[in-house]
Order: C-alpha cells, then structure tokens, then sequence
C-alpha cells in the first residue's frame, strides 16, 4: 500500500526526510517550469532545458535513500508533485527496474493521463512478474482497460498466481461477465483435464460473473 507523506516523515530518519525534501522540491519546480513554458507556448506543448529533468534521477535513487521498503510511495509521490506527463512517465518505465516499473504502475491513476498511458499497462501484463501484474490490474486498468482486455488481466492473474483481490473493481466489473464466465469456465475445464486443481480465486471471479447485476432502480 502506497504511503502518504506524512506516514513517511513518520518513519524515516533525518537524511532520507531530507532527501525527499529536495527530491520533491525538484519535481514541485519541473512541474512548474512546464506549465509556465507551455502558457509562453500559448497552448503548446511546451518543454524544458533538458531531456530529463532532475528529479528523474531522484526517481530512481529513493530505494537507495529512502530504503527499499520505502520506495514504492516516494516514487509515487515524486510522479504526483512532478505532474508527471506521459513522456517522462514512459521514460520511467522502460527505462527503469522492475520496482521502478511497478511504481509507475502504482500511480497511473493520480496522474490525470486518461487511457494514453494504457500501453505500459499492456505491456506489463504480457510479462510474467507478478509484482508487475498485480501493479497493473489497479484502478487505471479498471478505469480505462476494454472489456476484452480486462477480461484477459483477470486470466493472468490466475494465469500467474497473483490473487484476484489484486483486480481493482473486480466486483463490479466481472458481475454478470457472461464472456469472463466462458473464458473462466474454459480455463477451470482445462485445469481439470490436466490434473491440476482449480484455484479458489477462479471459483471466486466465476461467481461474481455469474451473478445478474442488480435492476437499475426508477427514481421517483
């Protein structure tokens, strides 16, 4: 679970409260500086002095500072003060460590990205680390996934080992699922045939697909 700044400050030392000053200062001024140049460029993209601005770096130092413990959140927090925009975004994410990776994932949805930013979640699932699924069948991927490819995150978890409860909105979203019910029902039947049990989490995601959605109440 990612943690707020003031849980943070709690449970780091002097030097690492410190760092994640400047770190955040950095992404707070990044952030500022694009706005101002993209107000200059009436309406334009706008850009910045440089390719990748510092608290890129930050980024991928806050396990060394902040312990690794720690990371997941400080990076969070560095996208969110940064306004982070998809370019820099991207740049993290291919670039980066699995665990620099999975903190991207983590933040998409407070990042105010739309679907733009949906082929990194793509391209985590094609991958089978499960720190990296389990990062991305979150709230970004409930909000913004089609129900096809929704459908198939749901897979790889089970695919995967990575526990249903992972899925954001899995409730709603597979409730009267009939396709997710087919797919679920084939992959069960296939377990089967090989002799390997059906794991609880399928029996879980096939009730919910199986159960009608409640009628839409008139209002008065």
């Amino acid at each position: 679970m990612l943690k707020s700044r003031k849980e943070l400050d709690a449970e780091l030392d002097g030097a690492a409260r410190a760092w994640l000053d400047g770190a955040l200062a950095e992404a707070a001024h990044d952030a500022t500086a694009r706005e101002a140049a993209r107000a200059q460029a009436d309406g334009g993209a706008g850009t910045t002095p440089y390719a990748s601005p510092p608290w890129e770096l930050r980024y991928a130092a806050a396990g060394r500072h902040c312990g690794p413990a720690h990371a997941d959140s400080v990076r969070s927090l560095l996208l969110i003060e940064a306004r982070a925009p998809l370019p820099s975004v991207t740049r993290l994410y291919e670039q980066g460590t699995a665990a620099e990776r999975r903190a991207v994932l983590l933040t998409l949805d407070r990042l105010g990205l739309g679907d733009r930013a949906l082929p990194l979640v793509e391209d985590a699932l094609r991958t089978n680390d499960t720190r990296l699924v389990a990062a991305a069948v979150g709230p970004y991927a409930a909000a913004h996934l089609d129900p096809h490819a929704w459908r198939h995150a749901v897979l790889k978890c089970l695919f995967t080992g990575v526990p249903v409860d992972a899925v954001a909105r899995l409730g709603e979203r597979a409730r009267g699922d009939a396709e997710l019910a087919r797919m679920l029902r084939d992959f069960a039947a296939e377990r089967t045939a090989a002799g390997r049990d059906v794991p609880a989490d399928l029996r879980t995601a096939l009730a919910l697909a199986l159960t009608t959605p409640a009628a839409p109440t008139e209002e008065s």
